[in-house]
């Protein structure tokens, strides 16, 4: 694949976007990938790690540095990887807080962000046919399920946190699906987002190198897939999205299961501030991806 020919504020866009999707994944339950949909570098960023093939690795071992990255889209990847990287090391701990205690007021801004992107993500589908339509609620209710599934209790071991990697980083390029949700399920959220905090480096290292295994090749199944049924994949998708609602829904109560606890979604008790300010997170989360949409149309047709 060449690499597009683009300008240095191009560039800064990119980081932007990248920032966006690495404040998501801090996020269980937001997924990077939907933020990638949503602005609009879903397929581009599944090419360009794709990219990454054994032509690459080899010319790179065999010092050919200039053949390895004259076809390879570097820039865009160093701009995105920068965002991303810039979004947690100066985020982690502001949603970290934001989370222990205002927690309603994060999930009611990215439950705007989710069900407004669930509308624009589903005009990609050309047709909805019957199989289109049937995989899209069955991916529902998958990811429906998924979300309400109960966090496990598992040791910190080089292994569990080497899979832990490769499990969230297949889950956070899916759209709907959050890689750090993955991570609570397995027990590693709380652990991996201390690591962060503490520069704690070899776990992360760990995880780093499960997430660069399983990204090289969940990616390739994925772009196959897209390139082989486009909207049968955009479908599937769209489903993921609209069952993570669930985990993103504002207003939980919590429910004690044994050493672990369980969240169940609830209707507010009255209209208060608390509740009043949260609606009006969802409709700038709304207006944000609507926002987006019409920035990135008006570019496509310049």
């Amino acid at each position: 694949m060449k690499p597009l020919s683009r300008t240095w504020v191009d560039y800064l866009w990119i980081a932007a976007r990248g920032f966006a999707m690495g404040t998501a994944d801090i996020i269980p339950g937001v997924s990077g990938g939907t933020m990638a949909f949503i602005l609009g570098i879903y397929e581009e960023l599944l090419d360009a790690i794709h990219a990454v093939n054994l032509t690459f690795v080899r010319r790179l071992l065999s010092g050919q540095w200039r053949a390895a990255f004259a076809d390879f889209p570097w820039k865009f990847l160093l701009a995105l990887l920068s965002g991303i990287g810039a979004a947690i090391l100066s985020l982690s701990q502001v949603l970290h807080w934001a989370l222990e205690n205002e927690p309603q007021f994060v999930w009611a801004f990215f439950f705007g962000l989710v069900g407004a992107s669930i509308l624009v993500v589903r005009r990609r589908v050309r047709v909805w046919n019957m199989l289109n339509l049937t995989a899209a609620v069955l991916s529902a209710v998958g990811a429906y399920i998924l979300v309400g599934l109960t966090p496990a209790e598992t040791p910190h071991t080089s292994l569990l946190l080497f899979l832990s990697g490769a499990l969230a980083i297949c889950a956070m390029i899916l759209p709907g699906i959050s890689g750090a949700f993955i991570l609570v399920l397995l027990g590693k959220y709380r652990y991996i987002l201390g690591a962060v905090k503490s520069f704690d480096l070899l776990p992360l290292i760990l995880v780093a190198a499960g997430a660069v295994v399983g990204l090289l090749v969940f990616v390739r199944v994925l772009r196959w897939m897209l390139n082989k049924n486009h909207d049968l994949m955009v479908a599937i998708l769209t489903g993921f999205m609209l069952g993570s609602l669930r985990k993103v829904w504002p207003w939980k109560i919590i429910e004690p299961t044994g050493a672990m606890v369980r969240e169940i979604n609830i209707l507010p008790a009255a209209w208060n501030g608390g509740v009043i300010l949260a609606v009006l997170l969802m409709i700038v989360g709304v207006i944000v991806v609507l926002i987006i949409e019409h920035l990135a149309n008006r570019r496509e047709t310049v």
